[in-house]
């Protein structure tokens, strides 16, 4: 949603790809995002605002194999496809998923401590969260239900649940995310509150109180 300064960066990370499909789902852009994403030859789709039914949306009008989550301020390593196939091969022991590390555009040694924490998270414990590009086979999600209609924490729910299933793969090369939460708030703030949204979500406070915090603006 008013994604006219990424949508573009985001579109063309993909377009090193073979036999790919590009949807993006819009929730009520009165910026350029649409008209921008459609001239990059994406396939654009409304929807009501709402992170995990922009992605479910989305979800349900793709006809590939495998579905990858992209947020907008994101942009995918060269030669991603090669790797999420891969990680998803054939196989007795396959993964049921996977994730890209994380690395933040900007120049900052806390931002190096944050991916440092993200990507131990994501290979010790098997965690990655939805701006690291998560992706999956369609049938796998659909057998899941997809994301669940939360507020805030779809993708950590999700992943949750995919744990119980398998294996979550961690593949090689990095996405690159916007620093721009990071910069706005400042690395330790914005690292206090989303400790502090998973931790609520984990004793069960309210979604809609858990979304008030993680966008609150100084």
């Amino acid at each position: 949603m008013n994604e006219a300064g990424s949508i573009e960066r985001a579109i063309a990370s993909t377009t090193s790809s073979v036999n790919t499909e590009v949807i993006v789902v819009d929730g009520g852009s009165i910026d350029d995002t649409i008209s921008l994403a459609q001239n990059m030859g994406a396939k654009v789709i409304s929807s009501p605002v709402g992170r995990a039914d922009q992605m479910n949306l989305g979800a349900q009008a793709a006809t590939g194999d495998i579905l990858l989550f992209l947020h907008a301020d994101t942009c995918l390593p060269p030669q991603f496809d090669v790797l999420v196939r891969a990680a998803l091969a054939t196989g007795q022991r396959r993964p049921v998923a996977g994730a890209f590390p994380l690395r933040i555009d900007a120049d900052s040694p806390q931002l190096r401590w944050v991916e440092w924490g993200v990507n131990g998270r994501s290979r010790f414990f098997q965690m990655p969260y939805g701006d690291q590009a998560l992706f999956l086979r369609a049938d796998t999600f659909h057998k899941i239900g997809g994301f669940p209609a939360l507020p805030i924490m779809e993708d950590f729910e999700l992943v949750r649940r995919l744990k119980r299933l398998g294996k979550i793969a961690i593949v090689s090369a990095p996405v690159v995310t916007s620093a721009r939460r990071w910069l706005q708030r400042g690395v330790l703030a914005t690292t206090v509150i989303n400790q502090m949204v998973v931790l609520g979500y984990l004793l069960g406070v309210d979604g809609e109180r858990l979304r008030k915090v993680y966008r609150f603006k100084r």
